[in-house]
C-alpha cells in the first residue's frame, strides 16, 4: 500500500509533467526537482491545482553544493603518529572569498552549486512537498522570485540572498536580512573564509561602526587527539616498574 508521501509525489508528477526533472521519496518526505526556467509555473500549478492545494510555503533554503559527498579528514591514508589525521588546507572553507582576495574558484561553473529548497504544505489536505531548483550559473546564481505567489517568501528570498547570494529575480526589495549593509561576501557560501578578514565594532567617537582587521591570530580548528601509548610512556617510571 503507497504511503501518503508517495500518493502525493505521484499527484505532483502527474501535475507538473515534463517540469520534473527528478523525484523521489525517501524517509516518508516526497520531493521533486525542477528546472529554473519552470520553477515559477511550477510552483503556481502546486498551489492552484485542486488535487494538491499547497497553499502555505513553509521555508525557503539555500543550499551550496560546493564539493559536496567530499571529506577534508583523510582518514585512510593517515600515518600512525602525531596529528597526522589532520584536515586538507586547501579544501573548501579554508582559502577565502573567490574573486575577492584573489583566491581560484573551488570548482568550475556546472549549475549544480547553489539551490533553492522549498517546503509547501497543503492546509486541506495536511500532505508535505520539498521542491529543489538548481540555479543555472553557479557564478551568478539566479532564480525567479515566487514572493507573487506567497508574500512569505519575501524575508526567507532575502535571507537566502544575504547568506548564500542567490539572486530572486523579480523580487520586490531584494536587500540584505541579516548582515550589515557594508557586509562583504555571502557567510553561508562554502568558499568563505572561516576565520575572517575584518571585525566590527562601534566607535563611540566616530558615532559608527567601523571595520578593522581581525585582531586574533589564524588557526586551523581541528581536535587534538591524545595518544597514549608507548610512545608517549615516561622510561623512568617504566624502569621503576620493571625493577
Amino acid at each position: 500500500m503507497a504511503s501518503t508521501a508517495e500518493k502525493v509525489l505521484d499527484r505532483a508528477r502527474a501535475s507538473l509533467g515534463e517540469w520534473v526533472v527528478a523525484s523521489r521519496c525517501e524517509y516518508g518526505e516526497a520531493e521533486v526537482e525542477v528546472a529554473p526556467s519552470n520553477l515559477y509555473a511550477a510552483m503556481q500549478r502546486l498551489r492552484d491545482d485542486s488535487s494538491l492545494a499547497f497553499s502555505q510555503l513553509l521555508d525557503i533554503a539555500g543550499v551550496d553544493y560546493a564539493a559536496y559527498g567530499q571529506d577534508e579528514w583523510i582518514t585512510e591514508d593517515a600515518t600512525s603518529t602525531g596529528f597526522s589525521r589532520g584536515v586538507d588546507g586547501f579544501s573548501t572553507g579554508r582559502l577565502g572569498l573567490t574573486g575577492i582576495y584573489g583566491i581560484q574558484p573551488v570548482q568550475e561553473s556546472t549549475g549544480r552549486r547553489f539551490a533553492a529548497v522549498y517546503h509547501l504544505l497543503s492546509v486541506e489536505y495536511n500532505h508535505r512537498l520539498r521542491v529543489r531548483c538548481f540555479a543555472a550559473d553557479d557564478d551568478l546564481p539566479m532564480l525567479d522570485s515566487i514572493v507573487p505567489l506567497w508574500a512569505s517568501a519575501n524575508w526567507q528570498e532575502r535571507e537566502s540572498f544575504d547568506l548564500f547570494g542567490i539572486i530572486f529575480n523579480g523580487h520586490p526589495d531584494l536587500r540584505r536580512i541579516l548582515t550589515d549593509y557594508g557586509f562583504v561576501g555571502h557567510p553561508f557560501r562554502k568558499d568563505f573564509p572561516l576565520i575572517g578578514n575584518v571585525e566590527v565594532r562601534y566607535d563611540e567617537n566616530r558615532g559608527r561602526v567601523v571595520y578593522e582587521p581581525v585582531s586574533i591570530e589564524p588557526r586551523v580548528l581541528v581536535p587534538r587527539v591524545i595518544r597514549d601509548d608507548n610512545r608517549y610512556a615516561d622510561p623512568s617510571k617504566q624502569e621503576a616498574s620493571d625493577a
